[in-house]
């Protein structure tokens, strides 16, 4: 595994380069507010989307009309002005056995994505993976849920997470700056532990360590 920092004054537009560069078709995308811009600019890309398969990292257990839900942010900006295949988690269900089936139907049963898009915690945590649950330590299943003061979680577990060539931190603002230098450092913490075989963090200058 390969872990690479790059500060750059736009995150969107540097996230953007670098799907064109992977050419991904099956990708994960993950909620948040600066992941939010990055698929505002996927949106504009001329790219064979009809040929792309899309997952999520994880989703609320909510419907997807609900104002927290990761499916409707992606789909308001970016999934409803593409023609790819989209795999929603069921956030109205919060069935994790589904998904899995659903993953594993498309992807064979050892799944690998081509691009992960990823978050990170003031915490450290990555999709619906926090400090110290014991989701962290699943290694069979791909899928499970996670119990959070807001909303229950479904989440991908590390080994569909690292499975992967490529996984993408999107990270912005002072806030997320103590977070940032424990990943780079390989601290013991949830996000340090996707091992894709390259690892690259997009990051502003305000959260750089």
């Amino acid at each position: 595994m390969r872990r690479e920092l790059r500060i750059v004054e736009d995150i969107a537009g540097a996230a953007a380069d670098l799907f064109l560069e992977i050419g991904p078709k099956a990708i994960a995308l993950a909620g948040g507010t600066t992941p939010r811009s990055a698929y505002e600019r996927l949106a504009s890309l001329q790219y064979p989307w009809h040929e792309v398969e899309v997952f999520f990292g994880d989703e609320r257990c909510v419907p997807p009309d609900h104002p927290d839900s990761n499916f409707r942010l992606a789909h308001d900006v970016l999934l409803s002005k593409i023609p790819a295949r989209v795999h929603r988690m069921p956030g109205e269900s919060c069935d994790t056995a589904r998904y899995e089936r659903e993953l594993r139907e498309a992807r064979g049963p050892t799944p690998a994505l081509d691009l992960v898009f990823l978050g990170l915690g003031e915490d450290g945590h990555t999709a619906s993976l926090f400090p110290d649950d014991p989701a962290l330590d699943e290694t069979e299943r791909l899928v499970v849920r996670v119990d959070r003061p807001d909303h229950p979680r479904l989440t991908l577990t590390l080994p569909v997470l690292s499975a992967g060539p490529f996984a993408l931190f999107l990270v912005a603002g002072e806030e997320k700056r103590e977070a940032l230098r424990m990943l780079m450092a390989g601290a013991d913490i949830p996000a340090a532990r996707v091992a894709a075989d390259r690892v690259v963090v997009l990051a502003d200058a305000a959260a750089a360590p």
